[in-house]
């Protein structure tokens, strides 16, 4: 069956290692959406992180759609219209910040231009590569300006997408359980990424997104080749039709249809010429 939709994660998957869409990579999905071909970013990344590749690959021109806060939200890159949200209650980010308080932590939300936090100035975190100012990175990333709060539970009076969650990543694996416990059942909570512990409302995943979406514009599953290295990624490795995971997948991903060369190595081109 024809390939209608191409998903694809940004961080680890489109993105090679220096934060960069490679020449290859790029003039492989703008040929697809010349094509016809729907091209659909899908990460938990914020929508205002994601606009900056949306027009790198002319989302806007050709009728493209994001997929934000890890399958919360949906737009429509053309029209700007929301096709899809799905937020956390006020009631449900309360009761998460609330009970963070008592994990070595740093909790993060947004709302419009702002990221607030409860201390710009804790903001270390300790990688494998050594010391890493992580607020300053999602600040910049999701183009926010930051904003201290003291008491974010307190702060909270509006739906959140997404509560993201800082740590190092050995303290994170220690206390995830504890910290996810008194919402198992209730609520999402997952890690992006080694350094990231992420909660959304019950549900909630990219696959989700997509299936809300999708079939409005008659592109069903079976119609989807999806791309990604992450945990986050795996509903729509197995949501598509041809799931590909990067060769720097979590081993999770890996049992997808198809393993493909990395982030650094031009991966999504590789597989789309066979496809395509």
């Amino acid at each position: 069956m024809a390939i209608k939709a191409i998903v694809l994660d940004i961080d680890g998957t489109l993105l090679n290692d220096e934060k960069e869409i490679s020449a290859k990579t790029k003039q492989a999905l703008i040929n697809a959406q010349e094509q016809g071909i729907k091209v659909i970013l899908a990460s938990g990344r914020p929508t205002t992180g994601m606009q900056k590749h949306v027009k790198e690959l002319q989302l806007d021109k050709y009728e493209g759609f994001i997929v934000s806060f890890n399958g919360a939200c949906v737009i429509d890159c053309k029209t700007d219209e929301m096709l899809f949200n799905q937020a956390m209650s006020v009631e449900d980010s309360k009761a998460i910040l609330e009970h963070l308080k008592q994990f070595d932590v740093k909790p993060m939300i947004d709302k419009e231009d702002y990221l607030y936090v409860n201390d710009v100035f804790d903001n270390i975190v300790t990688l494998p590569t050594g010391e890493f100012n992580i607020i300053e990175y999602e600040s910049r990333g999701g183009n926010f300006k930051l904003c201290e709060i003291d008491d974010l539970a307190a702060f909270v009076d509006f739906p959140l997408n997404k509560i993201l969650i800082a740590g190092d990543p050995d303290y994170l694996q220690e206390h995830h359980v504890a910290m996810k416990a008194p919402f198992e059942g209730s609520l999402n909570a997952m890690f992006t990424a080694p350094v990231y512990f992420e909660f959304t409302d019950k549900g909630i995943d990219k696959a989700k997104a997509l299936d809300s979406v999708l079939p409005n514009f008659g592109i069903h599953a079976e119609e989807v080749i999806s791309f990604g290295d992450g945990h986050n990624d795996r509903s729509i490795i197995e949501y598509a039709g041809v799931g590909v995971a990067m060769a720097n997948a979590v081993d999770d991903l890996k049992a997808a249809d198809e393993i493909t060369l990395s982030n650094n190595e031009d991966g999504i081109a590789v597989m789309l010429e066979k496809y395509l």
